[in-house]
């Protein structure tokens, strides 16, 4: 026996967004999702959902959700529940992965300064034990200094000692973003990509040229791949279009799927090409990065000089040696990894950055391509007009309605087509 698929999170949210009264030409549009994916996650989502279903006399199929869907869902669904909690854990855990590199910087600097103070203390009393009454002897310092400032850090106020800035982020989480960055920027990308395109086309009454796509794709290839508009199979396929030849040879794309909406369409606005947005190496302030780098470098001077100290041997009891020697270890380590993993991360967003560039350069430049005045191009929006068009299905064009008994409907359905002839029998 094969489980009920989980319904698809994307659709759910298109199914709010539109009113909960949708058509598969809707969720494609407003997702950007393959028409046919759209019709099958509808249909799943319907069935455990308890929609309804509505039918025009153009056999289009109209799906009526109830507004509490998601109670619904998540009566019926163990996996949806399940699902749902640990997407509320996981949030928990990753905020405290996130600033755990905070505290074991903060830890380790700490434990260096003891460790230090330690050995120094160790290294007097041996000092005075063996040279008690010799004045001309040396005396061994670490001379080292520790500023005050560096234990403002565990001050609730420590924010205050800082720049005004405009950014939310705490010190332990601008760790984590001087270490690491603040993930991808264009993490939705394809659905960005794929709504602008859905977009273009529902503005366009479900009928375009290619010119009109190519600013929103990466590759359109060159020679024959681009003459012939190869570049456009994609987007057939994914919103279940169909390539038009006007009687001069020329391509146009109509799209029926997205011309049935239960919606008076408006035109939407829309970015005039696919723009990438450049990686960032913190959203952090100045001043918070100012600080959390000045920490690692902190950090890594205290771990050579507590290795440094450790190498002298000073007589210390063993098991605190252990710990100290372990402390030198693990803090010159951390120290050097904390200071290298956001220096190579800067050098590798200057070059990945660059290919942004060079991506979003190569689409903008297609807009040219689009020029009204060419007459070729007026010549392929003329024909592809010829195509367009938007069915808006009504209340009054629904045939069949899964809210209501069947009984009842032939019966409202008889009863309009008696007052419809008795209106016409009038007029006579």
């Amino acid at each position: 026996m094969t489980s009920t698929p989980a319904p698809n999170p994307v659709i759910m949210k298109a199914v709010e967004r539109l009113d909960y009264r949708v058509t598969v030409g809707d969720v494609a549009s407003q997702a950007g999702l393959d028409v046919n994916f759209a019709q099958q996650g509808l249909l799943a989502l319907a069935s455990q959902a308890n929609a309804n279903l509505q039918v025009a006399e153009s056999g289009e199929v109209v799906y009526v959700f109830p507004r509490n869907f998601r109670d619904v869902l998540r009566d019926k669904n163990f996996r949806l529940r399940l699902k749902e909690w640990w997407e509320k854990v996981w949030r928990v855990l990753f905020y405290l992965i996130r600033i755990s590199f905070g505290i074991v910087l903060i830890l380790l600097i700490v434990l260096a300064i003891v460790a230090i103070i330690a050995l120094t203390i160790a290294a007097s009393s041996s000092r005075d034990d063996n040279d008690r009454g010799d004045s001309g002897g040396g005396y061994y310092s670490p001379g080292f200094w520790f500023s005050p400032d560096i234990f403002w850090v565990f001050s609730p106020n420590y924010d205050r000692r800082r720049d005004p800035d405009p950014s939310n982020m705490n010190f332990l989480e601008a760790v984590f973003s001087f270490l690491f960055g603040d993930g991808n920027p264009n993490a939705d990308l394809e659905d960005r990509r794929w709504k602008a395109i859905a977009a273009v086309i529902r503005n366009n009454r479900g009928a375009v040229i290619a010119e009109q796509i190519a600013p929103y794709l990466d590759e359109v290839g060159q020679g024959f791949e681009k003459d012939y508009e190869s570049y456009m199979l994609p987007v057939l396929t994914r919103f279940d279009g169909r390539p038009e030849v006007s009687p001069d040879g020329q391509l146009v794309y109509q799209f029926p799927s997205l011309q049935t909406t239960v919606t008076q369409s408006r035109i939407k606005s829309i970015p005039s090409y696919l723009r990438e947005s450049l990686y960032q190496f913190s959203q952090a302030g100045g001043g918070q990065l100012a600080l959390v780098a000045g920490l690692g470098v902190v950090l890594l001077v205290l771990a050579g000089f507590l290795n440094v100290m450790v190498a002298g041997g000073l007589a210390v009891a063993g098991g605190i040696m252990t710990a100290i020697r372990a402390i030198a270890i693990i803090s010159l380590i951390y120290s050097a990894a904390y200071l290298a993993i956001p220096t190579i991360r800067y050098f590798w967003i200057q070059g990945r950055n660059r290919k942004i560039r060079d991506r979003n350069q190569l689409r903008e430049s297609r807009l040219t391509q689009l020029n009204p005045s060419d007459p070729v191009i007026q010549q392929k929006l003329s024909y592809a007009q010829q195509f367009a068009a938007e069915t808006v299905i009504h209340d009054s064009d629904l045939v069949y309605t899964t809210e209501t008994d069947l009984t009842e409907q032939e019966s409202l359905r008889s009863a309009d087509i008696d007052a419809e002839w008795q209106r016409r029998l009038e007029g006579k």
